[in-house]
């Protein structure tokens, strides 16, 4: 089976090196010092400290394995130095809707979204509905509200 590529830009690289980095050589390091102690206290079945941090290195485990794959998959692109007119992965696009309320997003890849900062996955309904469209062009956005059309007003790349 072909995995898919993990666009991401070069800040989403680095939170996802910087969480790995923080796991594996900060994290998980301390908590294997607390098993150890933990399961030098006598009785491992009712020992609280000993039965929390198996499971919570279970979960860091799986965390690192997860990220050294998206790792592996990822094909960052610094959307600086992308140069269209067209609304592709990294770029910041305004739109205008019906009722004449604008709205930016940026179009980052799948472990960077962050709605609150209007960070949007190149994979979401409102992203794949403005892509490869040029400023003045309608798009036409399909969302469990419905369908709505927006005029794409600017697009940059920074």
């Amino acid at each position: 089976m072909t995995q898919e590529i993990n666009y991401i830009t070069p800040a989403g690289a680095a939170a996802l090196q910087d969480e790995l980095r923080a796991l594996k050589y900060d994290e998980r390091p301390k908590l294997v010092d607390t098993i150890a102690w933990a399961a030098g206290n006598g009785d491992r079945s009712e020992n609280a400290d000993y039965q929390y941090g198996k499971r919570r290195l279970r979960e860091i485990d799986k965390r690192l394995e997860f990220l050294l794959k998206r790792i592996e998959l990822a094909e960052v692109v610094d959307p600086s130095k992308i140069k269209s007119e067209k609304v592709l992965f990294g770029a910041t696009v305004t739109i205008i809707d019906e009722d004449d309320k604008e709205k930016t997003y940026k179009i980052v890849g799948v472990d960077e979204i962050n709605l609150e900062k209007n960070e949007i996955s190149w994979k979401s309904p409102v992203a794949s509905a403005l892509l490869n469209k040029k400023v003045g062009d309608f798009a036409t956005i399909h969302s469990p509200k419905g369908e709505r059309e927006v005029e794409i007003t600017k697009i940059i790349f920074k």
